[in-house]
Order: C-alpha cells, then sequence, then structure tokens
C-alpha cells in the first residue's frame, strides 16, 4: 500500500512542477521507496519513509525523509500525519518557479500520499483502490 501511495503522489506532484515549470524542470522519476519497519511510541505507530529519485540525466537524489505517524485522537477516530523534509528535482532550482509554487506543490504531494493511506486505511476493501494488495 505505502509502495504504491508514494509512486503515484511523486509522479503527481513531479508532473504538476514540470508543467508549471516547462522543459526547465528535467523530468524526474521515484526510483525507490525505502520504509523502515513499523515502530510504537506509547500509543502512536511510526513507520521512516525515504524517496530516491532518478534525475533525467541519471542522477540519483533523495526527495524525501519522513516520518509516516498514526495516533489516536478519541475513541473512534485517529490522526494521520507525515512530518520531515523534502527537497524538489534539482532542475527546479534554474526553472524560474517562485518558493511559493515549488511550496504548494509539495504540500499537494504530501496531501495526496497522505489522502491515499487515509483512504486505505478507513476502506481497506473498497473495489477499485487495491493500495493494500501486496501482489500489485
Amino acid at each position: 500500500m505505502l509502495q504504491q501511495a508514494c509512486e503515484v503522489a511523486y509522479g503527481a506532484g513531479v508532473a504538476a512542477l514540470t508543467e508549471l515549470a516547462g522543459p526547465a524542470a528535467r523530468l524526474t522519476r521515484l526510483a525507490d521507496v525505502c520504509l523502515a519497519d513499523l515502530t510504537e511510541t506509547g500509543d502512536r505507530a511510526h513507520i521512516a519513509l525515504q524517496w530516491d529519485a532518478i534525475d533525467a540525466d541519471g542522477t540519483l537524489f533523495t526527495t524525501l525523509l519522513a516520518d509516516l505517524m498514526l495516533a489516536p485522537a478519541g475513541e473512534q477516530a485517529s490522526v494521520l500525519s507525515l512530518a520531515g523534509a523534502y527537497w524538489p528535482p534539482p532542475g527546479l532550482t534554474g526553472a524560474g518557479l517562485g518558493q511559493l509554487i515549488v511550496r504548494c506543490c509539495v504540500t499537494a504531494i504530501a496531501g495526496s500520499f497522505l489522502e491515499m493511506v487515509a483512504c486505505e486505511l478507513g476502506h481497506p476493501a473498497l473495489p477499485g483502490i487495491g493500495l493494500l494488495d501486496a501482489s500489485r
């Protein structure tokens, strides 16, 4: 589930950044997703994430280091959060995009990722989503 959510969120985010920046942004793709083992701290569950991407010229770079956390929020609710650091593709430096636009795209990437994970946690058997299917 997490692997696919990472790939979809990163791909959609890079597509949006590339559309805004044009060819100067250069295409990148997610090359690897590293997921640490699930750990517990008190009443919270954590999974450390690292996303590594590959640039158009073959250069590997880390694009995300974060903790995905799930914590109770009352008897019938939970809070899902993502805390960490994100680095946009290196080609954006000279693409003329303002920091605000890049931040908005990064926020959309994180939001998309959290939305997919939350949807799976809330409705794991919902037809058509299938992120929990390990065979994919």
